[in-house]
């Protein structure tokens, strides 16, 4: 597998170094914004690198990148490689967990499917992934990153393949393959390097299992403290915003803009704003095949935003904190086309958010707490139905709930093990009355390891 994989091996300029903070499993909590030089790929990407100080090399002065501008001997031959094993233990002790109400129809645009009633998670032992990460220096003029999932025992997935240009100019950087959009903030970040261990639900059910994840390219320019960004992606994912049957693509544009000011040696922040438009939304219902959307637009806007504070004299990671919260809203309008309402255009957004709380109780082991909310402001969704059976095509649903404590310790620099308990209260979906107000609680508990090999200290 890994000598297949050597030409796609990846980044070691900023970009690179993200990933190589990001793919620590074993830091300990996000302690700096990564602030230095400038460089907003740091701010963006590598804020969670916990082990250390979080902030990357200068892109151009590492990964074997010699002064006269030519690969040193190593680096062409020898990528980076690295693996990192994520195993659950997960149970649901109470209740009944499903997806919350609104956001599971139509049903092949509603994001993930989950195939238990655990949420996403079967019930009991397993794997959940197994990344197999590679990433070296292409040349002078390029980098290249590749991760390769295995979930579970069965399914190989390519989580993403880009590369990345070193010698831009007026600090612009291209990116190119199939990359995590830079929307928001936890969208780019894999899940060894998340506080809990589940994706929070509004990059979930907003934007898909695995978050905005395409095929597409990436302008960013980086000025001062702020990072500008723009996206051309190809939109062919079976997601919540975008779903297409042999259309031309390019199909959906993001626009991001990051801003990490400059504070004191102790704080680090980071603010963003992130929008989006696809084009030709699509999507046919499952239950039946002759009513479906189509000639549609679908656009999204949101907010991020994190503090950290981290003290003068601490040990690894006494005493840190990190605050952190997105909210994201949705616009769907589309034209149905059935046997009661053919050519009929409807609209109807959906909106979520989170926040959590992460403080280190003492070295090497940290407390979190996370809330969030589904159709806090809208939720608005179709209904399979129609009036002959009693539901409305559309209908209003409360808010959908859930709680989570999470408490993480890592014995080494390499590897982590968490606990966390999860409450949720859910509104009714389709399967219930047409008004969507019938609600449910379900209880869950998670056990986490993470571990990755070979540790790299440079990384800290």
């Amino acid at each position: 597998m890994t000598t297949l994989l050597v030409p796609l091996a990846a980044t070691a300029t900023e970009r690179g170094d993200e990933h190589r903070a990001e793919h620590s499993a074993g830091a300990l909590a996000e302690q700096h914004s990564g602030h230095h030089s400038g460089q907003h790929s740091e701010h963006h990407h590598s804020e969670h690198d916990a082990g250390g100080d979080g902030h990357s090399s200068s892109g151009h002065s590492s990964s074997g990148h010699s002064s006269s501008g030519e690969l040193a001997s190593g680096a062409r031959f020898n990528p980076e490689v690295t693996v990192i094993f994520d195993g659950v233990y997960a149970t649901e002790f109470s209740g009944h967990s499903r997806t919350p109400g609104g956001f599971d129809l139509p049903r092949r645009t509603a994001g993930h499917s989950h195939s238990s009633h655990a949420h996403g998670f079967t019930e009991g032992f397993q794997l959940r992934e197994t990344e197999f990460v590679f990433q070296a220096t292409v040349d002078p003029f390029f980098d290249a990153f590749a991760m390769l999932v295995v979930e579970d025992t069965g399914r190989i997935d390519l989580e993403e393949a880009y590369f990345t240009t070193r010698q831009l100019p007026a600090g612009l950087q291209l990116k190119g393959g199939r990359l995590l959009s830079g929307i928001g903030y936890i969208n780019g970040r894999h899940a060894h390097s998340w506080e809990f261990v589940d994706r929070p639900w509004v990059n979930e059910y907003l934007f898909g299992h695995h978050g905005l994840q395409e095929i597409g390219v990436q302008l960013t320019w980086d000025i001062g403290d702020l990072q500008f960004g723009a996206e051309a992606l190809q939109g062919d994912q079976d997601g919540p915003l975008t779903r297409y049957s042999g259309a031309t693509g390019p199909h959906l544009a993001t626009l991001f803009a990051q801003w990490a000011p400059s504070l004191e040696a102790q704080h680090s922040a980071h603010f963003g704003l992130s929008g989006g438009y696809g084009r030709s939304w699509e999507a046919a219902h499952a239950e039946r095949e002759a009513q479906r959307w189509e000639s549609g637009t679908s656009w999204f806007a949101g907010v991020d935003a994190r503090y950290h504070y981290q003290p003068t004299a601490t040990a690894r990671g006494h005493r840190t904190i990190t605050l952190q919260g997105e909210w994201f809203y949705r616009d769907i309008t589309a034209d149905y086309l059935g046997t009661q309402a053919t050519g009929a255009t409807e609209s109807w957004q959906q909106d979520g958010l989170y926040v959590q709380a992460v403080y280190g109780i003492a070295p090497r082991w940290r407390a979190a707490v996370r809330a969030e909310a589904l159709g806090l402001v809208a939720n608005q969704a179709w209904h399979s139905g129609n009036a002959d059976n009693g539901f409305a095509a559309f209908a209003d649903h409360d808010a959908s709930y859930r709680y989570a404590l999470a408490l993480t310790h890592q014995p080494s620099d390499a590897s982590s093990i968490r606990s966390q308990l999860n409450y949720a209260d859910l509104t009714a979906g389709k399967e219930s009355i047409h008004d969507g107000s019938h609600h449910s609680d379900a209880w869950q508990f998670f056990i986490q390891y993470s571990m990755k090999w070979p540790h790299h200290p440079h990384e800290h």
